[in-house]
């Protein structure tokens, strides 16, 4: 299904039309950024590595019955998904505490959180992506009720799949961000699931291997990367 105009270009992926309405090209690229784009950089194989990674657990999340928007990989750096509504809101699961939570509450990073924590946070760049509440979704009308009750039940069910998936490649799911859309009025999980969206320490060391590595300057991004990808299964 080729690619045909350029749609939407993000901070790390690009999206294409095709010829069929319902479907998009996923495109990601060599860019990390962080910071609401302060920090910006190309990093080698990056792209390669997260469109793998993505359809590794898209596959996985899928395969436990969670609907996504992932279809199949196209190549190294581009796979076909379904063209979702999007919500414009991230959903937030916190098992262990650390970033801005810390930062917000003044807790130690490294706390386990039981239960995990559930936030909600609106997509907008120019406000700094603010945390929410969920009559904030409701009363704007962001999101209907139902399917906010939908994207939490989902939200929870990933971390269920995941923490297991991560834990048996001696890794700790510490926090992640999902995004959602509406599929032909299904609720469905969009965007992509890598390290650059998550945070995942050496169940061990409490080494970080996530996109922190980036953030704080620690080097070894894209080498962190494909070595929690390796651990869990992903072909690069």
């Amino acid at each position: 299904m080729e690619k045909r105009e350029l749609l939407y270009s993000g901070k790390a992926k690009s999206v294409y039309t095709t010829d069929d309405p319902d479907y998009m090209v996923l495109e990601f690229r060599n860019d990390t950024s962080a910071f609401d784009g302060k920090k910006v950089e190309q990093l080698d194989r990056k792209g390669m590595v997260n469109n793998k990674f993505n359809a590794f657990i898209m596959s996985q999340l899928a395969a436990a019955g969670i609907p996504t928007h992932f279809e199949r990989q196209l190549s190294d750096i581009e796979s076909l998904v379904k063209r979702l509504d999007m919500i414009p809101l991230e959903c937030v699961v916190r098992n262990i505490a650390a970033g801005s939570l810390c930062r917000r509450l003044g807790v130690e990073e490294g706390i386990d959180l039981l239960p995990p924590t559930f936030e909600l946070f609106l997509k907008n760049d120019a406000l700094g992506d603010p945390m929410v509440n969920e009559y904030h979704a409701r009363s704007f009308g962001w999101v209907e009720e139902k399917d906010l009750e939908r994207m939490k039940e989902l939200t929870f069910r990933v971390n269920d799949v995941l923490k297991q998936l991560f834990l048996d490649g001696g890794l700790l799911l510490v926090d992640y961000k999902l995004e959602f859309g509406l599929f032909r009025g299904e609720v469905v999980l969009g965007d992509e699931f890598s390290p650059d969206g998550c945070r995942l320490w050496d169940k061990d060391s409490r080494e970080k291997l996530d996109k922190d590595r980036f953030r704080q300057g620690l080097g070894g991004v894209v080498e962190a990367y494909e070595e929690v990808g390796r651990r869990i299964g992903v072909q690069f």
